[in-house]
This record gives structure tokens, C-alpha cells and sequence, in this order.
């Protein structure tokens, strides 16, 4: 299926560009997501009517991602985890967890999507560098200290 893309979509393409895609992928994420459209001639026609509204938006999303990037950078989330005397948590800490955190530290808009854990969840008590993807152009690394709770 060709679609329209009407934001940037890391792996796809930028703002504007017609590309083929799998049909689920258009239909069951893409459009839902209002991230892309069916390109259709009547599409197209809009697309170009509608064009310099659209960049105006995506460069305020980026604005202010790079806005919350900045304060965010290098910030350290100290986690709290029930663990036992050997460091290992009974459970473990996943980017649902991280986000929460960041959210009570003031990052509103971080959402359990945006946050990378590069070796899956944290299972063990430490230190993890991990990133936070703001938007498609940000992306910002955050260290999580995962501390040990032994009750």
C-alpha cells in the first residue's frame, strides 16, 4: 500500500514522502496514528493544500522535544526496587516503570514508548545508561540507578 506520510517516521521517510508500505503496517499503525494517509489522488490534492500547516506542527513538536531534551539530558532516575541480599529484584524495572519515574520528576511528557532499554528490563540492582526517543530527531541518554530495597 502507498501511503503519504505526514510526520517523520524513523526507518520510513520524512514529511510529505509517498512511500510502500505493508498493508498492516498502513492500516493497523500508520494511519490509526494519524503518522501517515492512503496516497490517493484526493489525498494528494489535500496533502499539498495543507502542506505548510503541517510543517509548522512537526517543527513545533520537534521544538519542543528539543526543549525537553535539553533538561533531560544526563538526568539520573533513582529507581526503587524490592531486591535480595545478592542484588537481584524480584521482578524487574521496565520502561513502563522509567517513565512513571521520569513523569514524577517533572518529564510530563515522556511516554513508556519513548524510553529505550537497550538489554531488556533491568533485573539487577545498578547502574543503566539507557536513551529516552523524544521524537524521530531526539534522541537523549538518561542513566537509571536502580537501588535496592530489602524489605
Amino acid at each position: 500500500m502507498q501511503v503519504i506520510l505526514l510526520e517523520k517516521v524513523v526507518n520510513l521517510g520524512n514529511l510529505g514522502e509517498i512511500v510502500r508500505v505493508r498493508d498492516g503496517y498502513a492500516r493497523n499503525f500508520l494511519i490509526p496514528q494519524k503518522k501517515a494517509r492512503r496516497a490517493t489522488d484526493a489525498a494528494l490534492k489535500e496533502f499539498e493544500a495543507r502542506r505548510a500547516e503541517l510543517e509548522k506542527v512537526q517543527a513545533e513538536k520537534l521544538a519542543a522535544a528539543e526543549a525537553l531534551g535539553g533538561r533531560l539530558a544526563g538526568y539520573q532516575l533513582k529507581v526503587q526496587q524490592k531486591a535480595g541480599v545478592d542484588g537481584r529484584l524480584f521482578g524487574s524495572v521496565t520502561n513502563g516503570d522509567v517513565a512513571e519515574g521520569l513523569k514524577k520528576a517533572g518529564f510530563e511528557a515522556v511516554e513508556k514508548g519513548q524510553v529505550r532499554l537497550p538489554n531488556g528490563p533491568l533485573k539487577a540492582v545498578g547502574e543503566y545508561p539507557i536513551q529516552v526517543a523524544l521524537h524521530a530527531d531526539v534522541t537523549v541518554d538518561v542513566t537509571v540507578v536502580v537501588e535496592g530495597d530489602l524489605a
